[in-house]
């Protein structure tokens, strides 16, 4: 079964969601971004903006699966489009991505904006519902957002 994480708190969702996959990647994991095309479209832009020692490798799943298992963070709008199944799914869609059950580890990141916190609300009763343990990071009081 999945381990659900919920990252509340985070000040601006795709600052942190940066961090986040330069962290993992820098430790040798392998993430698939699940999120809308413009949050994607976002996002690759402040992969791209990090420090030229900090660089994020990453695709989108429209890339020919060599690349992608070249990748250690592939960014997609659907689940099925991507060709690698990493261990870690982190989700900045607005819902529970079908096939989530399929990672070891699913992260939602949560930002500080009220509609963003009532519609990770309604995915936190979704996996509840689903009998998924989930775990809680509040971000303001690690200092991490």
């Amino acid at each position: 079964m999945s381990a659900i994480e919920f990252h509340f708190g985070a000040p601006s969702k795709l600052d942190y969601a940066c961090r986040l996959l330069r962290k993992a990647a820098g430790s040798g994991a392998r993430v698939l971004v699940v999120a809308n095309e413009e949050t994607l479209q976002a996002l690759d832009a402040g992969l791209w903006a990090t420090s030229p020692t900090d660089f994020v490798a990453h695709c989108v799943a429209t890339a020919d699966a060599f690349v992608q298992q070249q990748c250690p963070v592939v960014l997609t709008t659907h689940i099925g489009h991507a060709a690698v199944q990493p261990e870690v799914l982190l989700n900045l869609s607005h819902e529970v991505p079908m096939g989530f059950d399929q990672f070891g580890r699913v992260i939602e990141v949560v930002s500080t904006d009220d509609a963003d916190r009532d519609l990770a609300r309604a995915r936190w009763r979704s996996y509840a519902q689903q009998g998924y343990t989930i775990s809680r990071r509040d971000l303001a009081l690690k200092g991490a957002g």
